[in-house]
């Protein structure tokens, strides 16, 4: 039965599975030695399989596999499992099992997988009898990609060692859905409401990706600011005159405030969590999901579609605006609130020490290629990542931005580097997040993997930091003994440098990206570089009041400001 399953997945387009050899899995791969064109990675945590799975799962679009030994072995994919779903990475997960006929007896390592992984998934079901599997097998992965998300099948070892019945090879549909389109009569209640809105503002979120076109013309015919969600960030920013940042904990710019001041908010393709960000009211609301829909803020009309098909019904039927004043002060008000974080954010960084992350961040977005991949992990490198990296439309940024997992950042480097051999992807890893899953920098020697993994290295949880002082505590248990990581990575065979003069920052990266094979950039950054949000209650200030006498507040916003100040050439003097 593993050898139906592994030539099955093989013919799918499956190129690799990700996991840990042991016990109950070793039928499954013992399937993968003996079958060409599918490969087995040895990684060094199953964690790190499962965010490896979803990174090749978000770059190339297509179905990646990931697997786990009975108990242990499985019930670590969870984090990364929960990550690739709520991220929509068509991922299916291998969990094998105990001996089917000790299942329900408390045997050693026993779990319950099909249940275990229920809330993280759209289809986990237990292969009872090897006649189920190709069944079970085909249902599974088209319910991960039909959906886009994670499917679980759970495998006893026993079975996975028995004959398959039926030929050794299955199709698999694997078909993707069709893009949705409104009803004619929505598409024009669509337009009836905007034609009568005066003051537009557009909200885009991920599912704006393939309709940059369409979002454009929109805003122009609606004289519309747009501000975006961070997982819109890559999709729409680029050539984009109309773009007034981001919104959110990590946002900046005046995407808050074009948002609560127009009399129309149009949210594109996003599920936008930060209810308390959103105005709650004068909303409508466009997405290809429609469960979706709603459930942030009360909505004036809830549209279910996709994005780019519903935008090309509805451009038609708009009344061209005369009037841009609303666009005109946004995007000045967006030029002022970059130019003020600028102005806070002190001269001359390139000399200071210790080095300041945005430097790093600004530094290493000129350097990067045009089409790299970045990873970035939860914390403060979300942060830099949003203000420093300059999306283009062939750059990708991959992060954990839905379940805000640590450690993300290498693994999911590993799985997109993996499938995107000639591709170049950066790890923007925080010391915090890079520790916890430290061991899988010996995957990428191992594999020869050549990602680049930057680590800022501040000795310190900031986001945690930044929290705590947020609500007026001291910061308590951030803070960490220096860790040498270069020392550590050029142990595990992995070409490495480590920086704490700012002058060489620029050579150093340059260096590690001409490197052949896997390099480790270590920045020793100030722990006391933080972000503040773009909108502050009266309850943060006191909160930074009581906890941030001796804390730098900044929040450079790299190239931002200057792609801002462009825009301005489009907007109306007043």
């Amino acid at each position: 039965m593993a050898e139906q399953l592994v030539r099955t997945l093989r013919d799918a387009g499956v190129e690799r599975i990700y996991g840990i050899v042991g016990d109950s899995l070793n039928p499954i791969v013992d399937a993968v030695r003996r079958t060409d064109g599918i490969e087995w990675v040895h990684v060094r945590h199953e964690e790190t399989a499962a965010f490896a799975a979803a990174a090749e799962a978000q770059v190339t679009g297509k179905l990646a596999v990931c697997a786990g030994s009975c108990g242990p072995g499985n019930l670590h994919l969870i984090n990364g499992l929960f990550d690739a779903h709520r991220s929509g990475a068509p991922v299916l997960a291998i969990a094998s099992h105990i001996p089917s006929n000790q299942i329900g007896t408390g045997f050693f390592q026993e779990t319950h997988p099909d249940r275990l992984f229920a809330e993280c998934s759209h289809f986990s079901e237990v292969v009872a009898d090897p006649a189920q599997l190709p069944r079970l097998l085909r249902i599974a992965t088209q319910a991960a990609v039909g959906k886009g998300g994670v499917a679980v099948l759970t495998i006893p070892g026993d079975l996975a060692d028995r004959k398959a019945t039926g030929p050794l090879t299955e199709r698999l549909p694997l078909v993707t859905p069709s893009p949705a389109v409104p009803s004619p009569e929505t598409v024009q209640e669509l337009a009836d409401l905007l034609n009568s809105g005066e003051k537009v503002m557009l909200f885009a979120g991920a599912g704006v990706r393939g309709a940059h076109d369409e979002v454009m013309a929109l805003a122009e015919k609606l004289a519309a600011p747009v501000g975006h969600s961070l997982g819109g960030k890559e999709w729409i920013q680029f050539d984009n005159p109309f773009d007034v940042g981001m919104s959110g904990l990590l946002g900046y710019g005046a995407c808050y405030d074009a948002m609560h001041e127009a009399d129309r908010i149009v949210l594109l393709g996003t599920d936008f969590p930060y209810d308390n960000f959103l105005p709650q009211a004068r909303t409508i609301q466009l997405d290809h999901d429609a469960s979706r829909l709603g459930r942030r803020t009360p909505l004036d009309l809830a549209v279910h579609g996709d994005v780019r098909e519903t935008l090309r019904a509805l451009l038609p039927l708009l009344r061209p605006r005369t009037d841009r004043a609303f666009l005109g002060r946004m995007l000045r008000e967006h030029v002022r609130k970059l130019e003020k974080v600028v102005g806070a954010y002190t001269g001359k960084i390139e000399q200071r020490r210790p080095i300041h992350p945005e430097y790093v961040a600004s530094v290493l977005d000129e350097v990067a290629a045009d089409d790299a991949v970045f990873t970035v992990d939860t914390g403060m490198g979300n942060v830099w990542a949003a203000r420093y990296l300059t999306p283009n439309g062939r750059r990708r940024v991959l992060g954990s931005f839905r379940h805000g997992s640590m450690a993300n950042a290498l693994p999911h480097a590993i799985g997109a580097q993996l499938s995107q051999p000639g591709r170049q992807v950066v790890s923007l890893s925080g010391d915090g997040g890079l520790a916890m899953l430290m061991g899988d920098l010996l995957t990428l020697p191992a594999y020869d993997v050549p990602v680049k993994v930057v680590v800022f290295n501040n000795a310190t949880l900031g986001m945690v930091k930044l929290e705590m002082l947020v609500d007026g505590l001291p910061d308590f248990g951030t803070d960490h003994a220096p860790v040498n990581f270069a020392a550590i990575a050029a142990a595990c065979g992995v070409f490495s440098v480590r920086v704490e003069d700012p002058a060489d920052v620029r050579g150093a990266l340059e260096k590690a990206f001409a490197h052949p094979g896997p390099a480790v950039v270590e920045v020793v950054t100030d722990p006391n570089a933080l972000s503040i949000p773009p909108r502050i209650t009266g309850e943060m200030v006191r909160g930074f009041a009581l906890g941030a006498t001796k804390t730098v507040l900044n929040g450079g916003v790299g190239k931002m400001v200057d792609l801002a100040r462009a825009n301005l050439r489009n907007a109306p003097r007043p």
